[in-house]
């Protein structure tokens, strides 16, 4: 990797973690566009920076997380959580399997688009608009949407809006209840990701560590900007332009793979992996 893709994957990623268009695509197309080779560090880099995403969602809503009067707050978070910890560890190995096809991703992109589009018209009348209202029930039921995101290209901003939305949480809750959510999931992906590159015996490169820390800072300043943009457009329109941008970005994966200037690389991943391998044909 060089500083130019470090810069860029920490934009793509600010961007695109919030938003219900799945990071994880977009940062495994950006990659292979930038002809990223895919070592251990790339891998362990393309997951850790959503640490510094997910930091920009402790910032924004400080005074519920730092509230520690809240206990509620916390265990209805970890309610949420549990479907996604639990199916995660049981099911890893066929994970990383799902995570080998590229043709995942743009169906998933398709078939997610089209849900956005409805989605609106589908939970038209919704009251929820705040944590306390959340029942533990609630909690679990949108849980069990996020493990929907394991599949590559879903995007776990969607799947959780959408489980928020079906639990009568408005269009704006809904939104906001996701990025909490994100905070425990991602710090855990983050921390595994962590612990398997050092479980492999591998260690940093005196670039790597300045690498990563500048792509968690851009990715938590571009993350400020995407979330406060994200919860003023909700606010006032529907998902329908997300879902139209899905569907054209999963028909353009798609005719690139038909194409065959996209494609899957035949070498097996690592057992830190937790991306799809691309290429362009060259």
């Amino acid at each position: 990797m060089t500083w130019l893709q470090t810069i860029i994957l920490g934009v793509v990623e600010g961007i695109t973690e919030f938003l219900p268009i799945s990071s994880t695509g977009h940062m495994i197309i950006a990659s292979a566009f930038m002809g990223i080779s895919e070592d251990s560090f790339t891998k362990l880099f393309e997951v850790c920076i959503q640490f510094g995403a997910i930091l920009s969602v402790v910032v924004l809503y400080r005074k519920q997380f730092f509230d520690f009067k809240r206990l509620r707050f916390y265990l209805k978070l970890m309610v949420a959580f549990i479907p996604a910890a639990v199916f995660g560890a049981l099911f890893s190995k066929k994970i990383d399997a799902m995570l080998e096809s590229s043709l995942t991703v743009g169906m998933s992109f398709l078939v997610g688009g089209i849900v956005l589009l409805f989605i609106d018209k589908m939970f038209e009348y919704t009251e929820i608009e705040n944590v306390e209202e959340v029942g533990y029930p609630k909690a679990l039921l949108i849980g069990c949407f996020q493990v929907i995101a394991m599949i590559p290209g879903v995007s776990r901003s969607a799947a959780t809006i959408v489980g928020g939305l079906q639990q009568n949480l408005t269009r704006k809750f809904a939104a906001e209840f996701s990025f909490f959510l994100a905070v425990p999931t991602m710090a855990a992906a983050t921390a595994k990701k962590l612990w398997d590159f050092h479980k492999a015996g591998l260690t940093f490169t005196s670039d790597q560590l300045p690498m990563l820390a500048v792509g968690n800072v851009i990715a938590f300043i571009v993350a400020l900007i995407a979330i406060r943009t994200f919860i003023g457009y909700v606010q006032k329109h529907s998902f329908r332009a997300f879902g139209v941008y899905r569907i054209l970005a999963g028909i353009m994966v798609i005719s690139l793979i038909n194409a065959h200037v996209l494609k899957r690389k035949d070498k097996p991943q690592d057992e830190t992996s937790q991306t799809v391998n691309f290429s362009l044909k060259k």
